[in-house]
């Protein structure tokens, strides 16, 4: 099965060596290892999940692949403060196939205003259908159109869209 290429996809970032990047909902870490290398050995990138057991599975995979830039946070973007990390501390955000699953996506958003800096890149990938029961189900898609208007209403800009592969849209927004 061809799923997205993260390497491919954060490379739409315009990540550069010694940047900061948050992946929230970093789930098994597929976008922080690829990420990792971009920003190099003083760049940072801070693996955000709600799941402990799914963190501890990156922590394994980080190791085994030589990453030792991707530190690790337990917390909840829906949260004010949710992610333990600092007001505009962050070069970039990655929110990959976790639009979906938000129940208080207007709060994420607003964390995720938070924590960026300035003209910072927020880089939202996201399931663009149901697929068969291969994504989310059908009621809990989040269309390209949706998340466009989630974030521009939440004050992001948007600066650029792709295909994240076959079954996957991409929407870079820029922070204020």
């Amino acid at each position: 099965m061809n799923f997205s290429d993260p390497r491919t996809n954060v490379l739409q970032m315009g990540l550069r060596d010694g940047m900061k990047v948050a992946d929230l909902g970093a789930g098994t870490g597929h976008y922080s290892i690829a990420a990792a290398p971009i920003v190099g050995k003083e760049g940072r990138i801070f693996a955000v999940d709600i799941q402990e057991d799914v963190l501890k599975h990156l922590k394994d995979s980080a190791h085994r692949a030589g990453r030792n830039n991707i530190e690790l946070i337990w917390g909840n973007m829906e949260k004010p403060g949710g992610t333990k990390l600092r007001d505009q501390s962050m070069d970039g955000i990655i929110l990959s196939n976790v639009l979906f699953q938000l129940e208080h996506k207007d709060a994420a958003i607003q964390e995720m205003k938070r924590i960026l800096k300035p003209q910072g890149k927020l880089l939202v990938i996201d399931w663009a259908g149901a697929y068969g029961g291969m994504g989310p189900a059908p009621e809990h898609v989040v269309t390209e159109h949706e998340a466009e208007e989630l974030f521009i209403t939440g004050g992001f800009y948007k600066a650029k869209d792709f295909r994240a592969g076959p079954h996957h849209y991409a929407v870079l927004f820029t922070a204020p």
